[in-house]
């Protein structure tokens, strides 16, 4: 198991620093990630979660997963690296429009 977890169903208002301290709960947080819209900078409601060891990612899974935090209960679970999309490039191309 890795050290990285994911969390999802965060709400609009969590910070990391809110993050940071709910999972201090079960260990040591190397670091908390929310990740953002990159236009508006709003949250996209969910983020990331690095313990110091294995043994406090489980742990937080165990206890955490399911826990409300300001005000959503939350989902906490090993993060999976990102799968590779397919397609990309030009949208139009991929339809027929070959102008």
């Amino acid at each position: 198991m890795e050290k990285r977890l994911y969390v999802g169903s965060l709400s609009y208002s969590t910070t990391e620093d809110s993050l940071k301290d709910f999972f201090g709960q079960a260990g040591v947080v190397e670091s908390a990630t929310i990740v953002t819209d990159k236009f508006s900078g709003r949250s996209k409601g969910f983020g990331f979660v690095e313990m110091s060891t294995e043994e406090e990612a489980q742990k937080a899974i165990d206890t955490l997963n399911g826990k409300e935090l300001d005000g959503r209960n939350i989902v906490v679970d090993e993060a999976r690296p990102m799968k590779k999309s397919f397609g990309g490039g030009d949208r139009f191309r991929s339809r027929g429009f070959n102008r």
